[in-house]
C-alpha cells in the first residue's frame, strides 16, 4: 500500500481532493503479463498518454507515487486561476466607482474563505484525473514508487511491469534557492503557499517571471503589502519589453513596491518577522515581511527511477533526453512533460503525450519541432504570446515587419475601460507569413488561439484582415493589425495607378 501524501489543511475539501487522486486503502491491480504501455507519472502528460492509450484499445499501466493531476491540478493551473479569479472580483469592486457605481464602505476580502473556495473547485475538478475514473477507463492504476529495473520492466509496490513500450511523465518541482538563512527562517513555494489559510500582511515575492507576478498581483488585491524582487531590469524579462511595461505600470499603480536589478543576500528571522537584505542597483537594502514567497526555477524529477538500468540517458538540469520524437536512448521509452521539455506549461504536456501517442504506439512521425505553441500568463492584463517576439528575431537573424494595434485605438477596449493593452503581430519581412504575436489584454489568453490557429493552418495576416469579427470585441485588435498590413501593399507606385484609374471613371 502507498503512502498517503500530505495535504494541509485536512478539511473536507481536501479530503475529498485525496479520495479521487490518492484514495486511503487503494490496492494496486494484478499485473497483466505485459502491457503496451506502461505511463510513469500521473500529471496531465501522464493522464493523456494512459487515457487516450487505453481508448485506443492498449493495455495500460500508470503509475503515480503522489497525487494523480500533477502540478496542474493541485499546485498550479487549477488552484492559481480560481485565487486569480478571487482577486479579479476585489479589484473590480475596488474599480467600480469608474462605471458609475457605488460600492458601500467597508466591502472587504475574506481570505480564508477565497482559499477555501480555491479548495472547494481543486476537489470539484480532481474528479477528472481520479484514480477510479482512469480505472473505469480500463487503466490499470498503480499507486507507489516506479523503479527501472531493466530495458522494459518496472517495479513498483513490489510487482513488476513489463511493457513494450514507456512513458516517462514525471513532472518537475521547485528548486531551493540559495540564499542564506532562507531556509531556516521558512518560505513558501509555489506547492506550499496553496496551504495559507490566513493573509500574510506583508510578503515578499522573489522572482518577476510569469509565476512571481501572477501571484504578486492577486496576493497584493487580495489584501497583502506586497514588495516583489526581480534580478532583471524589468518584469517579464523574456516577453516584448512594451508589454513588460504596460504590466509594470499597473503593478506600480496597484501598490506592488517593484525592487529591480535586484538579488537577495540573506535572511533573518526576527520576532517581528523576516528581515530580507537585498542588493538592488548596487545598493544595500532590507526589508521585514511575514512570508517569503520564493522560487529558483524548477528541476526535473529523474532521480530513483532507475534510469540507467533502462538505458535512459537524463541531465539533472534538462531532464531526460530525448529527440524530435520524444524518443530517449532506449528505443522503447519516451518522455512527456515537464521531465523533459524546456516549455514548462500543461497545454505543452497535453500536446506532447498526444503525440507520444502516435509515434510509440503506430510507428508515427511527428516531431516536437513542428509544433506552435502559445502561452499565457495570468495578470491583469494577461499576456499572451505565440511564435518569435522581435528580440527572438534579432538573435535569429530574422527580418520582421511589425503590427501593432493599441487597444485605445479599439472601440471595445475603450467602453471596457480596459484601454492598456495591444495586439502585437510580427511576419517575415515582404510577406504576410505570420512568425509571432504578443496580446496585453484582460483576456488575452482567450484571443492568442486565433493567430495560432491561422499560424497552425499557414494562413497569413492578409487572411486575418478578412475575418469578420462581432462588433464591438477586442478581438478586433487582430483584424486591424491585418488591416495595417494591408495598408503596406498600396505602393506609392499603386496609389498613381489607382488615382490615374478613378479618375478616369469620373
Amino acid at each position: 500500500m502507498s503512502q498517503i501524501p500530505e495535504v494541509r489543511p485536512r478539511d473536507e475539501y481536501n479530503e475529498a481532493l485525496l479520495a479521487r487522486v490518492h484514495p486511503p486503502g487503494w490496492r494496486n491491480p494484478e499485473p497483466a503479463p505485459v502491457y503496451n504501455l506502461v505511463v510513469v507519472g500521473g500529471g496531465t502528460a501522464g493522464l493523456v498518454a494512459a487515457a487516450g492509450a487505453a481508448g485506443l484499445g492498449a493495455r495500460v499501466a500508470l503509475v503515480e507515487r503522489h497525487l494523480l493531476g500533477g502540478d496542474c491540478l493541485n499546485y498550479g493551473c487549477v488552484p492559481s486561476k480560481a485565487i486569480i479569479r478571487s482577486s479579479r472580483a476585489a479589484a473590480a469592486v475596488r474599480e467600480a466607482h469608474r462605471f458609475g457605481v457605488r460600492v458601500p464602505e467597508g466591502a472587504s476580502v475574506d481570505f480564508g474563505e477565497v482559499m477555501v473556495r480555491m479548495r472547494r473547485l481543486r476537489a470539484e475538478i480532481s474528479a477528472h484525473d481520479a484514480a477510479r475514473r482512469f480505472q473505469e477507463l480500463g487503466v490499470d492504476v498503480f499507486l507507489g514508487e516506479a523503479r527501472f529495473t531493466g530495458p522494459r520492466t518496472v517495479a513498483v509496490g513490489g510487482a513488476t511491469l513489463r511493457f513494450k513500450k514507456a512513458v516517462i511523465a514525471t513532472g518537475a518541482r521547485p528548486v531551493d534557492p540559495p540564499v542564506p538563512g532562507l531556509a531556516e527562517a521558512g518560505y513558501l513555494t509555489n506547492e506550499t503557499v496553496f496551504s495559507l489559510t490566513a493573509r500574510p500582511p506583508r510578503l515578499l515575492v522573489m522572482g518577476g517571471g510569469p509565476l512571481g507576478c501572477e501571484f504578486a498581483q492577486a496576493m497584493q488585491r487580495l489584501g497583502c503589502q506586497v514588495a516583489l524582487l526581480h534580478k532583471h531590469g524589468r518584469l517579464m524579462n523574456r516577453e516584448d519589453p512594451e508589454a513588460a511595461a504596460i504590466l509594470q505600470r499597473v503593478f506600480a499603480r496597484e501598490g506592488i513596491r517593484l525592487i529591480l536589478n535586484a538579488k537577495p543576500l540573506r535572511v533573518e528571522q526576527t520576532g517581528a518577522g523576516k528581515t530580507v537584505h537585498y542588493e538592488s542597483h548596487g545598493q544595500p537594502g532590507a526589508m521585514e515581511v511575514d512570508e517569503i514567497l520564493a522560487g529558483a526555477g524548477r528541476a526535473p524529477n529523474v532521480e530513483n527511477l532507475g534510469l540507467e538500468a533502462a538505458g535512459v540517458k537524463f541531465d539533472p538540469r534538462a531532464g531526460v533526453l530525448v529527440n524530435d520524437k520524444l524518443q530517449t536512448s532506449n528505443r522503447h521509452i519516451y518522455a512527456a512533460g515537464d521531465v523533459c521539455l524546456a516549455h514548462k506549461f500543461t497545454h505543452m504536456a497535453d500536446a506532447a503525450a498526444r503525440l507520444v501517442i502516435q509515434n510509440a504506439l503506430f510507428w508515427g512521425r511527428r516531431q516536437l519541432s513542428a509544433l506552435i505553441v502559445p502561452w499565457c500568463t495570468y495578470t491583469d492584463p494577461e499576456v499572451a504570446r505565440v511564435g518569435l517576439n522581435e528580440e527572438d528575431a534579432a538573435t535569429q537573424g530574422t527580418p520582421l515587419d511589425t503590427f501593432v494595434r493599441h487597444f485605445r485605438e479599439v472601440d471595445r477596449a475603450v467602453v471596457d475601460g480596459e484601454e492598456e493593452g495591444l495586439v502585437k503581430i510580427h511576419v517575415r519581412r515582404g510577406t504576410d507569413r505570420i512568425l509571432g504575436a504578443t496580446i496585453v489584454a484582460r483576456h488575452a489568453g482567450e484571443m492568442i488561439s486565433e493567430v495560432t490557429a491561422a499560424m497552425a493552418g499557414k494562413l497569413g495576416l492578409s487572411a486575418l484582415a478578412s475575418v469578420i469579427h462581432p462588433y464591438p470585441t477586442q478581438a478586433e485588435a487582430i483584424r486591424q493589425a491585418g488591416d495595417l498590413y494591408r495598408r503596406t501593399r498600396l505602393t506609392p507606385f499603386l496609389k498613381g495607378l489607382l488615382r490615374r484609374y478613378f479618375a478616369w471613371r469620373r
